[in-house]
């Protein structure tokens, strides 16, 4: 256990910040189950508005700790890989 006070304050922020990051992670990650879901059963025209969706969503938790810019940039690619693969196919 931490003793002096900067470590124990250091305790708190690392709670929180990593409570706050998780639930960036989770905010994600559950648009690109759907997104995946709807590119096996759904139609193109849902999937290109979850999308836009996703893009504006991976944006705004790469503006944070959580995700890592280039990171977001590569799930961007890969979801527009598989909707690309979805229109071709249909």
């Amino acid at each position: 256990m931490a003793n002096s006070p900067s470590a124990k304050k250091r305790i708190r922020q690392n709670a929180k910040s990593r409570a706050r990051n998780r639930w960036t992670k989770a905010g994600y990650r559950t648009e690109i189950k759907e997104f995946r879901e709807t590119i096996l059963h759904g139609t193109v025209e849902e999937a290109e508005k979850q999308l836009q969706g996703i893009y504006k969503t991976l944006d705004q938790a790469a503006s944070t700790p959580a995700l890592h810019k280039n990171t977001a940039s590569r799930y961007k690619s890969r979801l527009a890989a598989k909707l690309n693969e979805k229109k071709a196919s249909a």
